[in-house]
């Protein structure tokens, strides 16, 4: 009996002594195949005799171990098999890879011939470790022409199926000998059987669901609670010790964001992340509990992003999320995502003045008090800003928060009232040339009339409940926004007389509702919660592209109203299915209709519908040693504006091809994105939180709608990736340090003798600061480091941007529960750097030829703030 019942086990044996013999001769990497990116990938593993053999042995070697193994070993592999590929992808240095996957052949040979029994950590540990270099192996040899999401999807089909052919080839095996020799290899089957029971330790664990818990500042770990390594939140604490010069900097919270500016105060700022220059929000969806402020077929630019009428002060939390993960995240998400919650109740009441340099003065009045069931809260302020400009920008602004609240034990409502209006001069950038001929100053202007107006009027409605069994949550709103801009890039290129001075009035009413529903439950004995969700929005818009001087309109190149209407149902399923392995599954549809009418070019009416689906997905490995390892990907979108996407012909012209030649076509309306991500988050180390991560990105289209020429710019397809590394030090409770570091590469896709770089694509961030706070009897503050790295300007990348170094500080002094004073200073070293460069062709008055130069906004010089607060 004994001698028939180790058949099976010799039987895998002679045939896994290969794989200790194998390396020896084990065959470099298959070459590239010219065909799809889905068969390139499918392909890889199986031409690869080193791929190929380890590949089935990770599945004897799981089928041997039995119980879970059988499965986790096999997702183990692939899980972070795929991390490895999209660093290899991305092209990271790794040594050694070649070596390594020698060295698993001879591992999971030894393994597999001793039958070698390890506790699961391990035996997961080790199956992981080489996964990895097998993983760089496919990735570094992705072909050119390979999309990286089929590519992937190919070599992890591949993978999977010989992980599965490993597992029944044990099991062809040991059913063909027992059908032989009877009941002898049964007995010894249903032996082994019970014994692993006692090798292989059954997990189960029960995933507390409620209470939800709420995080509210970047200190708090989100291990055990993130979906990815790239999301985080950002309190209140965080952001009343920052040093911040306008509203939109409160994103460069989120590690690797720019938010700069390159006109008036009141302007949309310039982001920056992820490889992007998002102009005014193109691929950054900014949300206000809940709402979205992003402006669909805006007149300046889709995207448009303008957050000046945020209150710091009654900010409570800030959620961010990077990718395009995340099934409740549509339109303008790619790059990533923030919403910013404001409180419903204060401390107290706050009283708070403040003056500075260039005539800035601030008046702010906040506060909540219990009125009836509720709670009120309100704030308001007044801001006025001259700026360093030869042209002050006599920024005035008035901004106001009305909201009434109620919380009950599960569920609770909320109505919040804003209202926000702001008028400005500005200096936008202006020529290199002009400052070094002496013609202007650093902060002068070549049109003094430029500038705008901005109002914003929003009321929503928020109702939230909760119990043991689901969870639901309704937001409506109603916007109504209305711009006037004026601006002048190019100053006589067009018009030698006149100037190219051009307006750009916007007036749109927005509506809306978010409303979803999560079910807690459980699939099988695992914990799990499912989220349907529904988001509806409907934009109304009259806007056009008017020819002023000195804002006095004497041409138009067209006029619209425009109806954009947006209908997004999505599903997504959380699951933990053992206490180191959670997964995230998720898909939404998004419906457009887009409908324009141009009172100047009939030609360019219509409407067109379009929709779109975007599967997610996420895994998360852990917690080990206070550790998560995290793998996302998903396919997102971004829309394009409706005049483009209607547009037959040239609005100026009313030509059928514009002024280079090119004909015009209507743009795709919404554009495909492909997203990946792998990385960790860990607190291991006592007081730190680190986050580390490489991304990817491939855009169908870099299609944009140019407001300032009112036409469409088509673009080539593109790819994006790059290496983030996020730190959070608490030593002490009264000291934090953090440090963030983003490096990008951008990059057209295909071969184009202009040049493959995407001009202004961010390519390194660093951002880092200290801050201490309630020492020495209350002194609080810290100083801050910004580095804005250099840009490509044009796609050769002949011309590049110089990098911007900006060093700020706080300090202030708490007397007492009521007094407190602060002094803010911005551009410590007084470095004259640019805060944005472009490089495009205009003409000054006086030239003979238009000349292509690099057009810059600067950087405020040194300058100072001093508050006083008042808390009662």
């Amino acid at each position: 009996m004994n001698s028939f019942s180790n058949k099976p086990a010799w039987t895998v044996r002679l045939f896994c002594l290969s794989l200790m013999l194998f390396p020896l001769c084990a065959q470099a990497h298959s070459q590239e195949i010219g065909s799809s990116g889905w068969l390139s990938g499918f392909s890889h593993p199986l031409e690869g005799w080193d791929h190929l053999l380890t590949m089935l042995a990770v599945g004897i070697w799981a089928a041997q171990l039995k119980g879970n193994s059988v499965w986790q070993l096999p997702l183990a592999f692939v899980g972070v098999m795929c991390l490895g590929g999209l660093i290899g992808a991305a092209g990271l240095p790794v040594w050694g890879v070649e070596p390594m996957i020698l060295l698993s052949g001879a591992v999971f040979g030894v393994l597999v011939l001793r039958r070698i029994r390890v506790p699961a950590f391990a035996s997961i540990s080790v199956v992981m470790f080489f996964a990895f270099f097998h993983g760089y192996a496919h990735g570094q040899e992705m072909p050119a022409s390979a999309g990286l999401l089929s590519f992937a999807l190919g070599f992890v089909s591949a993978t999977l199926l010989l992980h599965g052919a490993g597992i029944i080839m044990v099991r062809l095996v040991i059913l063909a000998f027992a059908t032989v020799f009877g009941t002898s290899v049964h007995a010894q089957a249903v032996e082994d059987d019970g014994d692993s029971g006692s090798d292989i330790e059954s997990e189960t664990m029960h995933l507390e669901l409620l209470p939800k818990m709420v995080v509210t500042e970047r200190g708090d770990s989100l291990v055990g609670i993130a979906d990815s390594a790239s999301q985080g939140n950002v309190g209140q604490e965080q952001l009343q010790y920052r040093p911040i010069i306008r509203p939109g900097e409160i994103l460069e919270t989120v590690p690797g964001l720019i938010a700069s500016q390159h006109s008036g105060e009141g302007k949309s700022n310039q982001f920056f992340l992820r490889g992007f220059n998002l102009d005014h929000g193109t691929d950054f969806l900014t949300k206000i509990d809940g709402v979205p402020v992003n402006l669909v077929s805006h007149a300046h630019g889709q995207g448009w992003t303008d957050i000046n009428f945020l209150i710091p002060e009654l900010i409570a939390t800030i959620h961010y999320q990077k990718g395009n993960y995340y099934a409740e995240n549509g339109d303008f998400s790619s790059a990533g995502a923030a919403d910013i919650r404001y409180a419903n109740t204060l401390p107290g009441h706050i009283a708070r003045f403040t003056g500075g340099s260039f005539d800035y003065y601030r008046g702010l009045s906040a506060g909540s008090q219990r009125l009836g069931d509720g709670n009120l809260l309100y704030g308001g302020e007044i801001v006025h800003n001259g700026g360093p400009w030869t042209v002050g920008n006599d920024y005035l602004k008035f901004n106001g928060v009305l909201r009434y609240s109620q919380e009950y034990e599960s569920s609770g409502w909320s109505v919040t009232a804003m209202a926000y209006k702001a008028d400005w001069n500005a200096t936008d950038q202006i020529p290199r040339r002009a400052v070094d001929s002496g013609t202007i100053g650093r902060f002068g202007s070549l049109d003094p009339t430029d500038g705008g107006s901005s109002r914003r009027y929003s009321i929503t409605g928020e109702w939230h409940r909760q119990d043991e069994a689901s969870a639901s949550k309704l937001t409506v709103y109603g916007i109504y926004h209305e711009l006037d801009l004026y601006s002048n890039f190019t100053y006589f290129l067009e018009d030698q007389v006149r100037g190219d001075q051009f307006a750009q009035p916007d007036r749109r009413w927005t509506s809306g509702l978010n409303a979803s529903h999560t079910f807690f439950h459980k699939i099988g004995t695992f914990d799990s919660d499912s989220t349907i969700g529904l988001q509806v929005r409907n934009d109304s818009i009259r806007n056009g592209l008017l020819l002023t001087q000195a804002r006095q309109r004497w041409g138009t190149v067209r006029s619209d109203d425009v109806r954009v209407t947006n209908v997004s149902p999505y599903f997504e399923n959380k699951t933990r299915w053992t206490s180191w392995l959670r997964t995230q599954l998720g898909v939404r549809f998004d419906g457009f209709q887009f409908d324009v009418s141009d009172s100047n070019r009939s030609e360019n009416n219509g409407t067109r519908t379009d929709g779109i689906v975007s599967p997610k997905a996420g895994i998360v490995f852990g917690p080990w040693a206070d550790t998560e390892l995290y793998l996302n990907g998903g396919l997102g979108f971004h829309s394009n504006d409706a005049r483009g996407v209607n547009q037959r012909v040239d609005p100026a012209s009313g030509d059928t091809v514009d002024e280079d030649g090119n004909p015009v076509n209507r743009a795709v309306p919404l554009v495909r994105t492909y997203g990946a991500e792998g990385g960790l988050r860990t607190t291991w180390i006592n007081g730190l939180q680190s986050t580390l991560s490489v991304w990817w990105l491939d855009i169908d289209s870099e299609l944009l709608f140019e407001g300032d020429a009112g036409t469409t710019a088509i673009s080539r397809p593109s790819r994006r990736y790059g290496v983030e590394w996020a730190n959070y030090y608490s030593p002490t409770d009264w000291l934090t340090f953090d440090a963030d570091f983003s490096f990008s590469k951008a990059r057209f896709r295909g071969n184009d003798p202009a040049g493959n770089r995407i001009p202004g694509a961010i390519e390194s961030v660093i951002a880092t600061g200290a801050t201490v706070h309630d020492i020495y009897g209350g002194f609080f503050g810290g100083p801050r480091l910004r580095y804005f790295g250099p840009r490509p300007l044009v796609e050769d990348n002949s011309v590049r941007s110089d990098s911007t170094v900006l060093l700020s500080a706080m300090l202030g002094y708490r007397f007492d529960k009521t007094w407190t004073v602060q002094a803010e200073v911005f551009n410590i070293l007084d470095r004259k750097d640019s805060a944005i460069d472009y490089y495009y062709e205009s003409q000054l008055r006086g030239e003979a030829e238009p000349v292509e130069d690099i057009h810059f906004h600067p950087v405020e010089p040194v300058s100072f703030r001093m508050s006083v607060t008042a808390n009662f």
